[in-house]
């Protein structure tokens, strides 16, 4: 009964970590905006450490974004023209997680004793996190943030990476712009 407990302990937390975050300024016009530039700084740095932040992975996280852009209604533009610009950056960090399972036995056949037994696992595991900022242009300003953490795959096919961000960012521009609260 313990493990079935623990085992659900850690698929909530593991849910939980999984979700996407927004903050926006409540003062920013959304309704203004009708286009969208990527800004200069728009680049993933080819990381030494990370594996997975590369040209490629660059190249999907802009294809996906323009996508979803474009499902919201916003046009690509010229970056001096545009009314936002759109910014992102992936973090990927190592995460370690420790699992103690304790057994203990008493009475066995025709021998009396206790014990306790102790066994701890460690895993170490990668986890990624990609933000979407979007900028007026005209002011500078941050207005829209999005966020979503999540454990890392090893070893997908380019197709699979390709569905995993498509997905990804698709669930962090869900609420982009805001949807108004009746």
């Amino acid at each position: 009964m313990r493990h079935v407990f623990a085992f659900l302990l850690v698929a909530m937390l593991a849910g939980c970590a999984q979700t996407t975050d927004w903050d926006y300024d409540k003062t920013a016009q959304f309704a203004l905006f009708k286009t969208y530039a990527f800004a200069p700084t728009a680049k993933l740095p080819d990381s030494s450490t990370a594996y997975q932040v590369n040209g490629l992975m660059d190249k999907r996280l802009r294809d996906a974004i323009s996508i979803e852009m474009s499902k919201q209604g916003f046009s690509l533009t010229d970056p001096t023209s545009a009314d936002v610009l759109v910014n992102y950056h992936v973090n990927v960090d190592k995460k370690v997680t420790q699992d103690t399972i304790n057994t203990t036995y008493a009475a066995h056949w025709n021998y009396w004793g206790w014990g306790v037994q102790s066994q701890t696992t460690t895993h170490e595991y990668e986890v990624g996190t990609v933000v979407i900022d979007i900028v007026n242009n005209g002011t500078q300003q941050l207005v829209w943030r999005g966020v979503k953490e999540g454990r890392l795959k090893k070893k997908q096919t380019p197709e699979a990476r390709t569905e995993t961000v498509n997905q990804t960012v698709a669930e962090i521009l869900a609420n982009f712009p805001p949807k108004a609260k009746l």
